[in-house]
């Protein structure tokens, strides 16, 4: 008999509210106000619930990055953050890959990234599966700054669509 994987949590994250205008490239699109106060609140509830990450895995993007840098002054803590560019143009499945190849022996991870990707991964690894009103949150859409609760059991290696519950969806309102 094998031995039972430990429950791990996976934390996807999509940006703060970002500045919309002309004449910058989408990469390098910057939070607006409400966007920063979002990441902050963001960061205060995941304190809050107890959900510290081992390892951030973030977008390149400027608006992530910031994004991280106000749920960090919010009250969240990691030990590790690796910024991927795939997080930033590669979809749902690049995005699932990247998890994989990065998050060895981690037990909580979170993403900072992109919609629809977020929403779209979200859906992929929990197949509906999980929590009736975090699904029901999910369907009025992921705003910004929205996370997605997941629960995972085995090794991140073996990351697979509907292998996840989703324990509950959360935006903060700023």
């Amino acid at each position: 008999m094998g031995i039972a994987a430990e429950d791990k949590t996976l934390l996807l994250m999509r940006h703060g509210k970002a500045e919309e205008g002309p004449g910058r490239p989408d990469h390098d699109r910057v939070l607006s106000k409400r966007g920063v106060r979002q990441g902050e609140l963001a960061g205060a509830w995941l304190r809050g619930q107890g959900l510290v990450p081992d390892l951030v895995i973030c977008s390149t993007a400027v608006r992530t990055r910031q994004t991280w840098d106000a749920v960090r002054r919010g009250g969240a803590q990691a030990e590790y953050v690796e910024f991927r560019r795939p997080v930033y143009e590669g979809g749902a499945e690049a995005l699932i890959e990247t998890i994989r190849e990065d998050a060895g022996d981690s037990s909580t991870v979170l993403v900072v990234g992109h919609n629809p990707t977020m929403a779209h991964a979200t859906s992929l690894l929990c197949d509906g599966d999980g929590s009736g009103p975090g699904h029901e949150a999910l369907a009025g859409g992921f705003r910004t700054s929205g996370i997605a609760v997941l629960r995972y059991s085995g090794d991140w290696a073996d990351l697979e669509f509907g292998s996840c519950d989703l324990e509950r969806f959360h935006a903060s309102e700023a």
